[in-house]
């Protein structure tokens, strides 16, 4: 079944204030965190991340990632699919994935 993409802005459009706002939440941290190590960038269900949040909170913040320019969400009208935007955060903001990527399960860089 094809699904409809929920896209965010285009690449040279990526704000990075909009970026910083959106990864200052320890959740969509952990989401970006995960989906920047899986160098696959298949599509993940919303389900699939551990968030101990309610499902109307995860879809918020999956709403500010998108907006944010960082994901792309896939709507099947029964569930979403989230896909990293990688190239187009490597394209406008080199070397953020790999920060993030550096960022330890507790939420925050090692020393």
């Amino acid at each position: 079944m094809a699904g409809r993409n929920l896209v965010g802005p285009e690449v040279d459009a990526l704000d990075l204030g909009a970026v910083f706002r959106a990864l200052a939440d320890e959740h969509r941290r952990s989401v970006m965190t995960e989906l920047a190590a899986d160098r696959s960038d298949s599509e993940r269900g919303c389900n699939s991340f551990d968030l101990p949040i309610s499902k109307q909170t995860q879809t918020h913040h999956f709403r500010v990632l998108r907006e944010a320019g960082l994901i792309d969400e896939i709507d099947y009208g029964n569930r979403k699919g989230i896909r990293l935007r990688r190239a187009d955060i490597e394209k406008r903001f080199p070397g953020l994935l790999t920060l993030l990527g550096s960022e330890s399960p507790g939420g925050t860089a090692p020393r």
